[in-house]
């Protein structure tokens, strides 16, 4: 497996997750079929997938509080084999942390987070070092501005850049991004209601290398610059809840990137990745390995 050095940029949070008969109306009090509290964040899920995966050299640069909620989540970054040296402990401050209600039936859900203050990464820290030491780094909605302040972005030598767009990004430069992951929704909002082979094709006319789109039970479509264009459906599996697949899409699909898969396999590996870690309650404790997704996809 791949010892290049990739980084995770922006979001962790710390998760309740209630499993319900249905999204509660107002003053209703519900019994919970199940209930779990668990790391989550689209960064930090991406890069735990991606140590689950078979990346070796994997860290996260983010912040937390100095509350327990902080401690809890950088030690269930810790146990996963994700490197958090370099995140920042922020004094006196509440550390991200939401509540997450699943609709048992349906498999929808509705989160309610706790915000918190932008991320900045000083010229010389720790996580300066780290994310211009990175062959790939990979940014949430949080983690852009962050990079994108950092680091000469016109520089050819700098580290490629991986960007997951489910959430708006303001000020995105997308002749710098390497591997563009947004919703199909997403790219439609941004670009009008097109077709998608024609939403993919304003995204590399803006000047991303690779776009892939995800369209939730749809599966997801790809497109790069070389002119390679392909699609995939949902992988069939067990659905508990689909809290933290498309972070799990993400970062599985940067670990077949990083070992050089072409753009279809990556793209089949990252789908059924995500679609395995759907039969857990929480978006982390049953993402696969590499062999069980190779496993998976052979079967």
């Amino acid at each position: 497996m791949s010892e290049l050095p990739v980084v995770f940029v922006g979001v962790a949070t710390l998760d309740a997750i209630a499993v319900v008969p249905h999204l509660p109306a107002p003053d209703e009090r519900q019994v919970a079929d199940d209930m779990a509290f668990a790391g989550g964040g689209p960064a930090a899920t991406a890069a735990v997938a991606a140590v689950r995966l078979g990346l070796r050299d994997v860290s996260f640069v983010g912040s937390v509080g100095d509350d327990d909620e902080g401690t809890r989540i950088l030690a269930g970054l810790r146990a996963e084999g994700v490197d958090v040296s370099a995140v920042r402990r922020v004094p006196r401050t509440r550390s991200q942390t939401s509540v997450v209600l699943v609709e048992r039936d349906s498999g929808t859900r509705a989160i309610c987070t706790r915000d918190v203050p932008a991320l900045r990464v000083e010229p010389g820290s720790p996580a300066a070092a780290k994310i211009r030491g990175a062959a790939w780094v990979h940014v949430d909605h949080l983690g852009w501005p962050a990079v994108a302040a950092l680091i000469d972005l016109s520089d050819t030598r700098r580290p490629l850049l991986s960007v997951d767009a489910g959430n708006p990004i303001p000020a995105l430069r997308h002749e710098a991004i390497d591997l563009f992951v947004p919703t199909m929704d997403a790219l439609r909002r941004a670009c009008g209601d097109l077709e998608p082979s024609a939403l993919l094709d304003a995204a590399l006319r803006a000047g991303v290398r690779r776009v892939v789109a995800t369209m939730g039970a749809d599966g997801a479509m790809a497109a790069a610059a070389d002119g390679t264009r392909c699609g995939v459906p949902a992988y069939p599996a067990e659905i508990l809840s689909t809290l933290g697949a498309g972070d799990v899409f993400h970062g599985a699909l940067l670990a077949a990137v990083v070992r050089g898969e072409p753009l279809p396999s990556c793209l089949g590996y990252a789908a059924a990745a995500a679609a395995l870690s759907c039969r857990a309650l929480d978006g982390r404790s049953a993402i696969p390995g590499h062999d069980e997704v190779v496993a998976a996809l052979a079967a």
